[in-house]
């Protein structure tokens, strides 16, 4: 019972770090418009579908496929941003509505292009199993959570040293004294909707790479991001990886001792006892970087 305990807390680590580079895309954008891009899981799985298009069409291997993803969802998302952008009166209620109509735009358009079947990886290195002592995971899952710690800690050093970095984090502060800095809030907001599109690229092709996907999957990683976003303190960097990791845990843990159908309910159930318990997130206030 210890070992299975214990590999499902491995496993839950691994999908936890998947989930932080989906969360903190949605959170910089969050942070930066105050606003929840409805549209921003279906972008992860854009860039999923693309690196499978890349391996079953092109024989790519899906870490090659990491460029042309780059190249469509970042474009996707300056597009989503701009539509947002016009928006002039009632802003966070009107983009919800946008973007979750893009959201299902790109859903559909998943579903002519590629069908409804359920895809993954047919790298045989990526399913080949990595064995750490007792603890058991497929080389892409290890392979991606370093990478997504890399992409994280980036994004923490670029925030806090960049000077788009500060300026994101005064725009997320306070848009007008930022305006009066000589910061353009227009570029600032496009700046943090391009990563966002870059952090959903490395999760989608991570996704693929070690799991399954399918159109559905979009409505769900948004939740889910939007879960880990607000556990973090709607802007930590180490919440949101925190924040993750829980959620992966929790997961991991209830597929392992309950049933896979309770899966979802977990994250909620997780996402209602912390803020019952700290209703500013993790880390509060004072941890908050934009």
């Amino acid at each position: 019972m210890t070992e299975l305990i214990l590999q499902a807390l491995y496993s839950g680590v691994l999908v936890g770090g998947a989930y932080a580079l989906v969360a903190l895309g949605l959170a910089l954008v969050f942070g930066t418009m105050k606003i929840i891009n409805l549209a921003h899981g279906e972008l992860v799985l854009l860039a999923a579908y693309i690196a499978y298009a890349a391996e079953s069409r092109l024989e790519l291997n899906p870490l090659l496929a990491i460029p042309l993803a780059l190249a469509v969802v970042c474009v996707s998302s300056a597009l989503v941003y701009l539509l947002v952008e016009r928006i002039r009166q009632d802003r966070e209620l009107n983009s919800l509505i946008l973007t979750y109509g893009i959201g299902i735009i790109l859903t559909n358009a998943i579903l002519l292009v590629w069908k409804a079947d359920i895809r993954s990886t047919a790298s045989t290195w990526f399913q080949e199993p990595l064995i750490l002592g007792a603890l058991y995971s497929m080389n892409s899952e290890a392979l991606f959570f370093c990478v997504s710690l890399a992409l994280i800690g980036a994004a923490g050093l670029w925030l806090s040293r960049s000077w788009h970095g500060r300026a994101l984090r005064a725009v997320a502060g306070n848009r007008e004294a930022a305006k009066l800095m000589g910061v353009n809030p227009r570029k600032i907001e496009m700046v943090s909707f391009i990563l966002a599109g870059i952090l959903a690229t490395f999760a989608g092709v991570a996704i693929y790479s070690s799991g399954v996907i399918q159109p559905a999957m979009g409505h769900s990683l948004t939740v889910k991001a939007f879960i880990i976003a607000v556990l973090a303190g709607t802007g930590s960097i180490p919440g949101v990886l925190l924040g993750a990791l829980l959620l992966g845990i929790a997961e991991s843990l209830t597929v392992t001792l309950f049933s896979s159908a309770l899966q979802e309910l977990a994250g909620m159930l997780l996402f209602l006892l912390v803020l019952f318990i700290m209703p500013n997130g993790l880390f509060g206030v004072k941890g908050r970087r934009g």
